[in-house]
């Protein structure tokens, strides 16, 4: 039986070098162009009509407007709303990603930790940089929950600071680890229902099915938890520990 990790395997499609950076073409490059392109057609599309009565593709792209614009507003205020485009974007791509790469013969992007990675550190250094501008030094004060008495605090600042630095692991590893597990427990299924023949090979080719379905789900939850978190991290740095407080 084939390796359930060959398909995460990447191999140059067309090799490029750019001032001593590698810039090679693989699968993963095109599926990036693929997920861009069709999420800009989508949206355009659907925000270009802009009908009293609106069609598929301008109720879907509404929809997925107020659906950011909720997740904005609960985390972060209407201050967040600066946002929108970063997490809207982020969202979007995300969950392209994650739907696009069920397609049997496709490659999901998100599977690659460098991918994720890369999310995670833009976010996290986008909230630490935003915290410093709008708070200073005091912006410092993330590593004290409120409430923390005095002689509490030369234990509860270094616990505060390992969960600070955690988060970008967190987040990236959380999304790259839950879009693998999947596909490679399809393709072990998938294996086994060859391998298997038709006197039992009907039964994890049923859990295959099975489990598309619930990766379909995995491939939304993934996208919305990494927003969520995103806009949890920029109304941290906003609000430091909600001491500002903001509108809903």
């Amino acid at each position: 039986m084939e390796s359930p990790l060959h398909p995460f395997e990447l191999h140059q499609l067309l090799h490029i070098s750019l001032f001593g950076f590698d810039l090679s073409i693989n699968k993963a490059v095109i599926m990036m162009w693929v997920v861009v392109g069709l999420a800009a057609f989508l949206l355009i599309r659907g925000g270009a009509a802009r009908r009293l009565v609106p069609g598929k593709l301008q109720s879907l792209a509404e929809l997925l407007v107020d659906f950011i614009r909720g997740i904005i507003l609960d985390t972060m205020g209407k201050d967040g709303m600066r946002f929108f485009p970063f997490v809207a974007t982020l969202f979007v791509f995300i969950l392209f990603c994650n739907l696009l790469g069920l397609i049997p013969g496709s490659y999901t992007v998100t599977s690659q930790i460098v991918v994720t990675g890369a999310f995670a550190l833009t976010v996290y250094a986008m909230s630490v940089v935003l915290g410093f501008l709008l708070h200073g030094v005091k912006f410092l004060g993330i590593l004290v929950p409120p409430g923390t008495p005095g002689w509490l605090l030369p234990l509860m600042m270094p616990i505060e600071l390992i969960s600070q630095l955690a988060r970008p692991i967190s987040l990236a590893v959380r999304l790259f680890a839950n879009m693998t597990a999947g596909h490679v427990i399809l393709g072990v299924l998938f294996g086994l229902a060859i391998t298997g023949g038709l006197l039992i090979g009907w039964l994890p080719f049923a859990f295959t099915i099975a489990m598309n379905a619930l990766e379909v789900g995995i491939a939304f939850i993934q996208a919305y938890i990494f927003t969520v978190l995103t806009c949890v991290y920029l109304g941290d740095a906003m609000h430091l520990h909600g001491h500002d407080a903001h509108a809903h």
